[in-house]
């Protein structure tokens, strides 16, 4: 078994939701059905946010705002480079938006990059999810990476782990079934069709809505004023 198969076999049990609703039919894999597991930290109309959420901001702002992303995926990575920067400063730093991330897989690499991220301690989260994004063609197998494990593993050096940190990260069942049941808790509730999905105080809005920090502010100010 080489290392690209060993990645395969790791995160076979990650569900690939993308096969579901038409992007790829590429490994196969299990899926388990649920709603996102453990205690809830706050509902809203359309909306729960899990305990277990990685988030930002004040939980009581007036608009919550939850993003479904795939790391591999390039129109993420440009909403994180053109738009985030500007959404933490004048939303979420300022108190007026909880923002929430969750992944979205599209591709096995998916499942694999977020269980990594999540072995790191929550401060670290978005650090290292920027840092995929970033690096996409470091990593990212729609550039052509062909040693898919081994370019994780280079990312997860850069984050402090081991090789042996990374596989132990990806080979946690617990970790699969979390980020499968997430997966399909996005797919039921808001039929995701593809990444990035935003559900904006329970609306769903998708990735053309927010191709610019004005595109953004035409969709969160008007809740503001409500």
């Amino acid at each position: 078994m080489n290392r690209n198969q060993l990645i395969i076999a790791l995160v076979a049990v990650v569900i690939i939701i993308a096969a579901a609703v038409g992007y790829y039919k590429f490994f196969p894999s299990q899926t388990t059905s649920g709603a996102i597991p453990d205690a809830t930290a706050s509902t809203g109309p359309g909306y729960t946010i899990a305990a277990d959420d990685r988030t930002m901001g004040n939980p009581k702002a007036k608009v919550v705002m939850i993003e479904y992303a795939a790391p591999t995926c390039p129109h993420c990575a440009h909403f994180n480079e053109t738009v985030v920067p500007f959404l933490k400063q004048n939303y979420i730093q300022t108190g007026k938006v909880f923002y929430v991330f969750r992944v979205f897989p599209l591709h096995p690499t998916d499942g694999a990059a977020e269980a990594m991220a999540r072995c790191l301690p929550a401060d670290n989260y978005f650090e290292f999810i920027d840092l995929l994004f970033r690096n996409q063609a470091k990593w990212d197998w729609e550039y052509g990476v062909q040693d898919l494990h081994g370019a994780l593993v280079s990312m997860g050096r850069l984050a402090g782990m081991t090789p042996e940190k990374v596989d132990s990260c990806i080979a946690d069942k617990a970790m699969a079934e979390r980020i499968n049941k997430v997966a399909m808790d996005g797919q039921t509730r808001y039929n995701i069709t593809g990444t990035p999905t935003f559900v904006i105080n329970g609306v769903v809005h998708q990735s053309g809505e927010m191709g610019t920090p004005a595109d953004l502010q035409s969709v969160l100010d008007p809740l503001l004023k409500k």
